[in-house]
């Protein structure tokens, strides 16, 4: 009686199909998770669109002026009169940038007294918000 080998060995493979899904997920999963972390801290307002660099990284303070003239500081109402004695105690320990996010339909005037106030209360650097176009 003849035995036949009972099977011939095969070496095991590697398949990199799985591995790519895999590995797609966790990008996708990144991205996204870093889109969340993104937080300005400001009420949505329509932005006025223009080109700009990518901010630095930090914690600014956002002063939010609304197409009512409605002033924000930190999502915090506050009127022209008091925004630079609730800035004053934010500012200190930070690196005195504050982003201004203005409605395009804002009135000019507003937001440059609001910034002038916050100059007052001693910020130094101004970021003007504005949507990304190409």
């Amino acid at each position: 009686m003849k035995l036949r080998k009972s099977r011939k060995y095969r070496r095991g493979r590697i398949e990199i199909i799985p591995m790519i899904d895999v590995m797609f997920f966790l990008l996708a999963t990144f991205m996204l998770a870093s889109l969340s972390l993104q937080n300005l801290h400001s009420l949505p307002v329509n932005l006025p669109q223009g080109k700009t660099s990518p901010m630095q990284s930090g914690n600014p303070i956002t002063l939010t002026v609304t197409k009512d003239s409605g002033i924000f500081l930190q999502n915090t109402p506050v009127t022209l009169d008091n925004l630079a004695s609730t800035l004053r105690p934010l500012l200190q320990g930070s690196n005195s940038q504050i982003i201004v996010a203005a409605d395009s339909a804002a009135p000019e005037g507003t937001v440059v007294k609001a910034m002038l106030k916050a100059k007052s209360a001693g910020a130094e650097h101004f970021i003007i918000a504005v949507k990304y176009s190409e």
